[in-house]
């Protein structure tokens, strides 16, 4: 886990959105263990109370459950719930502003879907 931390949005939030990102992408799978969260702390020199909310939050939202004396794993589903959430997410919030970009610049699909050469030709 690679983090790089900005001052905008508290950490736990950050630390949750890149377990978030890492089920997302298939690193983290139904039935993994996350890392502990003194190992966690140690990594990234974060108080392990910091860890522990982020992990809260995964296991308040049935991310994540908590094994007692074992540790914290991805629950099943996890990532087709979250799949489905981040969907419904960008359809609500990002893409009505991303659509009201594109009429502003009066692009239109054909030029959408046309692969970009990056200025080549």
């Amino acid at each position: 886990m690679t983090i790089g931390w900005n001052d905008n949005t508290p950490i736990y939030r950050q630390l949750k959105d890149k377990v978030i990102g890492m089920m997302l992408d298939g690193a983290l799978k139904a039935g993994d263990a996350l890392p502990s969260v003194r190992q966690v702390a140690a990594e990234y020199q974060l108080n392990p109370i910091t860890v522990s909310r982020a992990y809260q939050e995964l296991v308040d939202e049935q991310l994540v459950e908590k094994r007692r004396g074992i540790g914290m794993y991805v629950t099943e589903g996890a990532s087709e719930k979250l799949l489905a959430s981040e969907r419904e997410r960008f359809v609500r919030e990002e893409w009505p502003a991303m659509l009201e970009r594109i009429r502003r610049l009066g692009l239109d699909v054909d030029q959408l879907l046309r692969p970009q050469d990056g200025g080549k030709s």
